[in-house]
């Protein structure tokens, strides 16, 4: 009997069992639908094959994340820097709960993160989430033709660095070995208690400095 209630969630809860289970993949899509009473065109539906399906772990970690931090009733009225704090420890939260899948999926014994092609489908979600927190607004007090473009420059800067806290903290939390993990939730609070302050103070002037003087000596030149 075929399951008939089959969707992405039930598809990755089973494979998550077996990679559990078997520490590798499995041989084939094939085999895999046989074992779980489903038919390739149903798993095809959702997934080309087995590294799309990988990569889609973190992407749904994430968004559950997002999706459980938002349904509090109080997250509207929390600043940018909150919301990214109550982000950062419930993706965590998840990750945590699902270490041994993680570690697998990243190649965890080793130092760095090496399937980065993985966490790339996590970008988009994590840019998404990134623009609703008002971190990356328009720079009302610049008032020239080039405004339009120091902006993007300036949000695109912003992005760029927290995509990289976040690899440096799943990198932290791959690593760590503390109880519960409690030193990957002190660099999550100090680094980006650091990050929201540099936004505030003179680096961040100074950034938007070289950039209206990169753009205007690029409109210079042409």
């Amino acid at each position: 009997m075929k399951n008939e209630n089959l969707d992405n969630s039930i598809i990755l809860n089973l494979y998550s069992k077996y990679i559990l289970t078997n520490n590798h993949r499995p041989p084939n899509v094939f085999i895999f639908c046989e074992e779980n009473e489903m038919s390739e065109t149903d798993f095809y539906k959702y997934y080309s094959g087995f590294e799309q399906l990988e990569g889609d772990f973190l992407v749904y970690f994430m968004q559950e994340s997002i999706r459980l931090i938002s349904s509090e009733e109080s997250y509207s009225q929390y600043s940018p820097k909150d919301r990214m704090l109550s982000f950062y420890f419930t993706f965590f939260e998840q990750l945590t709960l699902n270490r041994s899948l993680v570690l697998y999926l990243l190649d965890g014994k080793k130092s760095a993160l090496p399937n980065l092609k993985k966490l790339w489908p996590l970008r988009k979600v994590y840019q998404h989430f990134m623009s609703g927190l008002g971190i990356t607004e328009p720079l009302m007090e610049i008032n020239n033709e080039n405004s339009e473009k120091i902006e993007k420059f300036r949000n695109k800067g912003i992005e760029e660095v927290f995509w990289g806290h976040l690899l440096a903290t799943l990198k932290f939390w791959m690593e760590d070995t503390s109880s519960s993990f409690e030193k990957t939730d002190i660099f999550i609070e100090k680094s980006l208690d650091t990050s929201f302050a540099l936004l505030e103070v003179q680096p961040l002037k100074k950034i938007l400095d070289l950039g209206k003087f990169l753009f205007k000596e690029k409109f210079k030149t042409n």
